[in-house]
């Protein structure tokens, strides 16, 4: 599938925004703690992803009802879906200047990932959590998504990398005063 940017200017996926708010202090803090112990960009960005997928248990799997969306919340509740961990997980990567793009799937439901751009390339990753039938892992090296597209049910990649969230989706998570709500609202396309 060929990503497309929805905007040329790279800066723009370095970006804060009401949802990836790197500049807060709690998100300082775990890129501080997480950079410690890493030597280089990939090695970090590899740590980000895995700390996100494994430290934050998805709120479905845990059975968490609240329900986050600015990236310092995912970081300080330790909950989310899969919209509000791709927050987190971009604003932890581009608060070390590396380029991430938010990106969905439709699989019945719009699902929530990111995009990252090394060596000129983007290549999502989905930090969403995972589980029995689920082992997504951080690659430049093909894709280790948490899921595939079944086309023959109408599933499909959407290929268009936003630098911010998508406002169906952001809405959504802002409207929503709990999880099952939330499950009864999730956009069913962009």
């Amino acid at each position: 599938m060929q990503l497309t940017q929805e905007t040329p200017d790279l800066s723009a996926y370095l970006a804060a925004d009401e949802a990836i708010d790197h500049h807060h202090p709690l998100v300082r803090e775990t890129v501080a703690r997480l950079a410690s112990n890493v030597a280089d960009s990939y090695a970090y960005a590899q740590a980000a992803f895995e700390y996100v997928r494994d430290a934050i248990p998805p709120s479905q799997d845990s059975g968490d009802l609240r329900v986050t969306w600015r990236a310092s919340d995912v970081l300080e509740r330790r909950t989310g879906i899969c919209y509000a961990k791709a927050h987190a997980l971009a604003a932890l990567l581009r608060a070390e200047d590396i380029p991430t793009a938010l990106c969905y799937q439709n699989l019945g439901v719009v699902h929530g990932l990111v995009a990252v751009r090394f060596g000129g390339a983007w290549h999502r990753q989905d930090p969403r959590g995972n589980k029995p039938g689920v082992d997504a892992r951080f690659s430049l090296d093909g894709e280790r998504l948490a899921f595939v597209p079944d086309a023959a049910s109408g599933e499909t990649d959407h290929p268009v990398l936003y630098a911010a969230p998508h406002p169906v989706v952001l809405d959504v998570l802002k409207a929503a005063p709990d999880r099952p709500h939330l499950w009864r609202t999730l956009p069913a396309a962009l």
